[in-house]
């Protein structure tokens, strides 16, 4: 049996190993090991170098079908993108032809182009993992609402489980909930009260780009400390904002309250986490927010901004603190939760919630998608 993975996933190949994004890759593995073989349509950069959020696939049989990057935002790019379309095409048809089943990793390029040749495969078996916003009145890009359209429509893309993030009212019948997970059932630990009477701690994690509002989390920590709280952000994570921010904390006198740590492996991720008591993540958009989900399993109270399928995971904002994207009303409306409210009780519930989202549940789900 062959899997054929379709991503816009940057991979590196070294020493005959094929490494790409850990989050991306670990979960795939779960994927993999279904199948006898694994072919990757996907990038293979040749300037990126290994770091710690790098890592090889499990597998041993894997194959890399190499496509290039390309985008549709300038007149340029279009005319590059007619140039390699019809090579592009070609290599995606002849993997779609030797592989049993089919997986689409949206939103993106490659997943689009692909998602439109599968239609001349109705009757091979396929998923789509949705790791953007779902949410069907989220703004997004026309090819963002294409491929929703493209992998929803029973009549075009048939033979297909759907897998999105969050609940969500008039999809098609071939749309599924699904779930992103780090942590294992033997990772689980008894709640744990905090302290939240000393300095507290707040974690931000992700890369330090324009959609995760690093420099938001922040700003959002200068003023809690500007209002009386003692507060500290440690900051995992890199990105092309890394300088504008640290520049901006140097000015402002910020070194004493803001760490950052660049991109550390999961095990100092996690120690990190478990001596904090918030996770922060005002970002513009999300599919499934992993920094806030394993910040929960650890009792992490979450802060998050009002997206996709954020609400739902914090119920409402009883197992977490949703916020507004401006950062006055943002401040106030952590100041006065972490002032007035009972936090352990809402840390409880935050663990309680994401101990169900474990990487051996996700393992059953793999199973019972794949009908193995």
């Amino acid at each position: 049996m062959k899997l054929a993975i379709f991503t816009l996933v940057e991979h590196i190949e070294d020493q005959g190993k094929y490494f790409g994004y850990a989050p991306y890759v670990r979960e795939m593995d779960l994927w993999n090991s279904h199948f006898d073989e694994v072919i990757v349509v996907a990038p293979l950069s040749k300037t990126k170098s290994l770091d710690a959020i790098t890592i090889p696939y499990q597998h041993s049989k894997v194959k890399l079908v190499s496509v290039p990057v390309f985008n549709i935002k300038s007149i340029a790019s279009i005319l590059k993108l007619l140039v390699v379309i019809p090579s592009l095409c070609f290599k995606i048809v002849k993997v779609m032809r030797q592989a049993d089943h089919l997986h689409f990793r949206c939103p993106s390029n490659i997943a689009a182009i692909a998602g439109v040749l599968q239609v001349f495969f109705p009757k091979k078996k396929k998923s789509m993992r949705y790791t953007g916003n779902w949410d069907p009145k989220a703004k997004q890009p026309k090819g963002y609402r294409f491929q929703k359209w493209l992998f929803s429509n029973t009549i075009l893309t048939q033979n297909i489980r759907g897998l999105v993030y969050g609940n969500w009212q008039n999809t098609s019948k071939n749309i599924n909930s699904f779930f992103a997970a780090t942590f294992h059932e033997n990772e689980k630990e008894s709640f744990k009260e905090r302290d939240y009477n000393s300095t507290l701690r707040f974690i931000f994690s992700g890369g330090l780009v324009s959609g995760k509002r690093p420099l938001f989390a922040i700003k959002v920590i200068e003023k809690l400390n500007l209002k009386g709280l003692k507060c500290h952000l440690d900051v995992f994570g890199d990105g092309l904002l890394k300088d504008e921010i640290e520049i901006y904390c140097t000015k402002n006198s910020l070194n004493a309250v803001i760490t950052f740590h660049g991109n550390k492996e999961k095990s100092e991720l996690k120690l990190a986490i478990q001596n904090s008591h918030f996770v922060l993540l005002p970002s513009k958009s999300e599919g499934w927010p992993k920094a806030l989900a394993e910040g929960m399993f650890f009792g992490c109270i979450p802060i998050s901004t009002k997206i996709s399928c954020v609400p739902w995971m914090l119920d409402a904002g009883k197992r977490g603190i949703l916020i507004e994207a401006e950062l006055d009303a943002a401040v106030n409306t952590i100041y006065n939760t972490i002032t007035h409210k009972d936090l352990n009780a809402m840390s409880k519930a935050a663990q309680v919630w994401s101990e169900d989202y474990t990487v051996g549940q996700q393992v059953l789900e793999i199973s019972k998608i794949l009908e193995v």
